[in-house]
């Protein structure tokens, strides 16, 4: 009996992970705790429809926010059948939009204003700490920026204009 086990675990490559084999990392190996290339925020998930004559065709658009916590950040927006589709499409365009931010000691160089549709973005150099809402503040924290003081001057709710604003924004900073 112990000898027909023996038999069947070397047939599948003697280890006790099942059939296939392999280390039980995934797909490529790659270490258990390596840490991700960069921190994603989801900024908003909203389920959108299409109508079409046979009907009302439903999918999934998400905005997120990466960055590496050091000086590049960038904000995607992706749709797909699902949200983990959505989120992944939203991830690899904001890898394409990656912009590296300019910060002097933690805070950005200079005030800055911009506008992006709607959404009108002031960003102004800090002392201590983050003080801005909603997408401002997730968008400054993935780009490394440790103080700031950020104001919605018009008041708009869209979270992706907000967002493309603070990275347009971030965009026309330069050291003086």
């Amino acid at each position: 009996m112990e000898q027909q086990k023996q038999q069947n675990n070397s047939s599948f490559g003697g280890n006790r992970r099942g059939r296939r084999g392999g280390d039980g990392r995934g797909r490529f190996g790659g270490s258990r705790d390596a840490r991700p290339e960069y921190d994603q925020k989801v900024l908003d998930i909203a389920r959108v429809t299409r109508v079409t004559k046979g009907g009302k065709r439903f999918s999934f658009r998400t905005t997120i926010a990466i960055g590496d916590g050091k000086s590049k950040v960038g904000v995607g927006i992706g749709k797909g059948r699902d949200v983990a589709q959505s989120i992944q499409k939203a991830f690899n365009r904001a890898k394409r939009n990656l912009i590296t931010v300019v910060t002097i000691n933690g805070t950005i160089p200079h005030q800055v204003e911009f506008k992006y549709n709607s959404a009108v973005v002031l960003l102004k150099p800090a002392k201590g700490g983050v003080k801005a809402g909603g997408p401002v503040r997730v968008v400054a924290k993935l780009g490394g920026i440790k103080a700031l003081t950020g104001k919605l001057i018009r008041r708009t709710n869209n979270k992706i204009n907000i967002a493309m604003a603070t990275i347009g924004a971030l965009k026309q900073l330069r050291i003086k």
